[in-house]
């Protein structure tokens, strides 16, 4: 592997969530979002402050915490470094705080970056050759890294070498450079890209889900405890039912009712008190936003119920393609809202529930709706 090697992997296609959570073309409209997955500067603050420490803090995720504790104690027991972790999901699940936490239950200190900032061998030979023995490296997004960087990290995962290319042409030489026992832990959005050799050198591997209402309302109430915030049972359930299965969303929506019930109220967070809050902010009772209701309701009042294309939903609400595509449609397909078909999107009876709509009657055969031309 040449460490001066500046060829690169094309661009990942879109997936709905890029380096940042967000969708391509999308990333400015989904980083407002109150219900936005990304993590700007103000959460990437709240959140380091907010972390669990152990597994035994950790809120949800039970088979993964389990599967991880056994996976853990087995290295301490054998007095040897933790087999390579990767992690996959949607982002705000976690990732990046078990990745710190299997560091602190090893005892060993993190080294933290991502795939797209090894865009060449070399940045990645760079970052191995500095690594204390036991040390964690936690690569997010690691789908994205470039694919000479991709090849020289099979080598140090199995092998824990690298092999250094010296000159150019007949006379080059391969120097290999010993590298301490590590443990990678890769964190992804999108496992279906990481090419067999890769995903196969990982000694364990794990999904996460979105949480269930109830271990949302564990995180709120943590976090209203770690934040000083007064908060009821039933205000920290409005809150979980409208966080979208996501800890980092129901902890953006925390602060955002903090900031109302100080403001507003005499700072106790109650049900009736967090309702009223989100409704200023435009979040309903499951958690859609101002873009999501404005797909369904052209969706519905403009086009029947569809099918109809994207590009044509996104002209009806004002924003490009790729911003309905990617930043709204994937929560309302999870919601059972919409769905995607060959003929376009189409509506589905909880839609039109949701937003207090009849449907249209059902037409009989002959009936159908008329073509361009009338016909």
């Amino acid at each position: 592997m040449d460490w001066d090697d500046t060829s690169s992997r094309p661009p990942a296609p879109p997936d709905g969530y890029g380096p940042d959570g967000t969708g391509p073309g999308g990333a400015a409209d989904a980083a407002e979002r109150l219900v936005g997955a990304s993590a700007d500067g103000e959460d990437q603050a709240v959140e380091a402050a907010l972390r669990p420490k152990s597994l035994a803090e950790f809120v949800g995720q039970e088979r993964v915490r389990e599967q991880l504790d056994l996976v853990l104690k087995a290295a301490l027991a054998r007095g040897a470094t933790a087999d390579h972790v990767l992690l996959s999901g949607a982002p705000g699940l976690g990732k990046t705080t078990l990745s710190m936490i299997i560091a602190a239950e090893m005892g060993a200190p993190i080294r933290i970056t991502s795939g797209p900032a090894i865009q060449h061998a070399g940045d990645l030979a760079a970052i191995l050759s500095s690594l204390q023995e036991g040390e964690v490296l936690f690569l997010d997004e690691i789908h994205r890294m470039s694919r000479p960087a991709e090849e020289m990290l099979y080598m140090a995962m199995e092998d824990f070498r690298v092999d250094v290319i010296v000159g150019k042409g007949p006379g080059a030489t391969a120097i290999p450079l010993e590298l301490p026992p590590f443990t990678l832990v890769g964190a992804t959005t999108r496992a279906g890209l990481l090419p067999p050799p890769l995903r196969d050198r990982f000694g364990f591997t794990a999904h996460m889900e979105f949480y269930a209402p109830a271990e949302l309302e564990r995180v709120v109430h943590r976090s209203a405890q770690l934040l000083d915030v007064d908060i009821e049972p039933d205000g920290a359930t409005e809150i979980a039912g409208r966080s979208r299965g996501t800890p980092r969303i129901a902890n953006r929506l925390l602060r955002r009712v903090r900031d109302y019930a100080q403001v507003k109220a005499d700072g106790l967070i109650t049900r009736d008190i967090a309702a009223t809050a989100l409704a200023v902010y435009e979040v309903d009772e499951r958690g859609l936003d101002r873009l999501d209701r404005a797909v369904l309701q052209a969706l519905l009042k403009l086009f029947g119920g569809g099918p109809v294309g994207v590009s044509t939903l996104a002209v009806a609400v004002g924003e490009e393609r790729e911003t309905v595509e990617e930043v709204a449609e994937p929560f309302l397909v999870r919601e059972g809202l919409l769905a995607r078909t060959p003929r376009g999107r189409v509506a589905t009876p909880a839609a039109w529930a949701h937003l207090g709509l009849v449907p249209p009657q059902a037409q009989g055969p002959g009936s159908g709706q008329q073509g361009l031309f009338g016909a």
